[in-house]
């Protein structure tokens, strides 16, 4: 099956830009006590349980995620990010990966994180990835999915000097938290909030989507 010319521009694109990306965004959680609390919150509903962070990048959420004590390992699309993650947290696992065809058999997640990996999936393709993300999932368990809560699309042509062909979607959160439910994926937390304006690199609300697959968690 020939891959969606999206997905082969989103990795190229973070492979030609990986070392840079991680540098700019390395310490970003210090400026967001709100992310870091949702974070938290995330971490006590998943903890003992397989957490996947789809989307991993250089694997600076992973890691902090393992720092309270969840069991996660990274996957992303790029090979340039998972090799940087392997390298800046040699005691975690990173996998090289796609949201559309996760490498693990149904039901074998407590826990799921997108946080804005989801962004550059068109919004026609998202009930693909949720439902996949449903696919996953034990029953009982969580998927938090983190976004721009605006409607306006965009792209990128140029990063950091260098030539990207990368598209970004940001979206209503209504739209999301209803592909959400649709999958299967109940959504029982909407937070969204104003943007840190002393962060040069935001300037649109930011949503985070609990969603829980039905079912209890066994075990």
């Amino acid at each position: 099956m020939t891959e969606p010319a999206f997905l082969a521009d989103t990795r190229a694109s973070y492979d030609a830009i990986a070392d840079d990306y991680a540098a700019m965004f390395d310490d970003e959680l210090a400026a967001r006590p709100l992310d870091r609390a949702l974070l938290g919150m995330f971490a006590e509903l998943v903890r003992d349980t397989a957490v996947a962070d789809v989307g991993s990048g250089p694997g600076r959420v992973t890691a902090y995620l393992a720092a309270l004590g969840v069991d996660v390992f990274g996957v992303d699309l790029s090979p340039a990010m998972v090799e940087l993650a392997r390298r800046q947290n040699p005691g975690l696992r990173f996998e090289v990966g796609s949201m559309f065809a996760l490498d693990l058999p149904d039901a074998a997640l407590g826990g799921l994180l997108a946080r804005y990996s989801t962004i550059h999936v068109p919004t026609e393709r998202l009930p693909e990835v949720f439902a996949e993300f449903h696919r996953v999932l034990a029953p009982g368990g969580h998927a938090l999915v983190v976004f721009q809560a605006r409607t306006e699309p965009g792209r990128r042509t140029e990063a950091f000097g260098r030539a990207i062909a990368l598209e970004y979607h940001r979206r209503p959160v209504d739209v999301v938290a209803a592909q959400m439910d649709a999958a299967g994926l109940a959504v029982r937390v909407r937070t969204v909030r104003e943007p840190e304006l002393e962060l040069a690199f935001e300037y649109t609300p930011q949503a985070y989507l609990l969603g829980r697959k039905s079912g209890d968690r066994a075990g």
